[in-house]
């Protein structure tokens, strides 16, 4: 099936950079496995939505998760087969998630990261959520946010942009209307251990990534000026900051929260 037109964003243009933009470290991803393998165990398939390259969905297949991965970006999903090897240890599906091609109480848990802030209708496809999954099934969400003093960055390009509203979906800080409007379906609401983990990474490259478009939220923006005000943002950032090429410890924390279904 190809992907349904609803406004969502398609990482078409990301498959090839894409991992160096939602990783996840080699310390932190064993802790992340068993955490989100000990919900999904003995409930049958799991489905991920957004499942770009397989980051999550691969590690999870090894644990033994039966997964299915679900996107709307064919060259996402060619990019999972080449890091499997030419042959995806999980059924991989291309098509939009407001408009899932599944059956109703087709899978036993969902797995959802860094995805809902892409799709404008993300009520309607929540609400496609909750028809494919069993009762008693349980949807596992990661809806973070850029730690300090990135997202300060961010919140600059933003303002120099110009840009009303750089989220086309549900934006991070909106986290309480997704719990709300779970809640209001009759789920259950956990949020599951936290994983903290630290990095040193220069600012440098995160200002370069917000001047090449490497961030879906910059997409919007026209060439000449998202330079302009990346540029802008590398002035501001240097008397503010220091030099950008330093090493900074980047303290982050993957959170996801479980929603128990009725």
């Amino acid at each position: 099936m190809g992907p349904v037109s609803s406004g969502s964003v398609s990482f078409d243009r990301a498959a090839s950079y894409y991992d160096r933009t939602r990783p996840i470290s080699a310390e932190a991803l064993p802790r992340l496995m068993e955490i989100l393998g000990r919900e999904l165990e003995g409930r049958g398939r799991a489905l991920e939505i957004g499942v770009g390259t397989g980051i999550v969905s691969l590690p999870l297949v090894e644990r033994g998760i039966p997964m299915l991965g679900f996107d709307l970006s064919r060259p996402m999903l060619e990019r999972l087969r080449e890091k499997a090897g030419g042959n995806a240890p999980l059924p991989l599906v291309q098509a939009d998630a407001t408009a899932m091609p599944f059956r109703d109480d087709a899978f036993g848990g969902t797995v959802v990261r860094h995805v809902l802030h892409l799709i404008p209708a993300w009520e309607r496809a929540l609400e496609e959520l909750l028809r494919v999954l069993r009762p008693g099934s349980v949807a596992l969400v990661h809806h973070g946010d850029y730690p300090e003093p990135w997202r300060s960055l961010f919140d600059r390009f933003v303002e120099e942009a110009g840009v009303e509203r750089p989220w086309t979906g549900l934006a991070p800080v909106e986290l309480d209307l997704l719990h709300a409007w779970m809640e209001s379906r009759g789920a259950g609401v956990r949020r599951l251990e936290p994983i903290r983990e630290q990095v040193e990474e220069p600012l440098e490259g995160f200002v370069d990534g917000m001047r090449d478009g490497l961030f879906s939220w910059t997409w919007g923006v026209e060439e000449e000026a998202r330079r302009k005000a990346a540029d802008r943002v590398r002035s501001w950032a240097k008397e503010e900051l220091g030099p950008l090429d330093r090493a900074m410890p980047r303290e982050t924390e993957i959170a996801f929260w479980a929603y128990d279904l009725p």
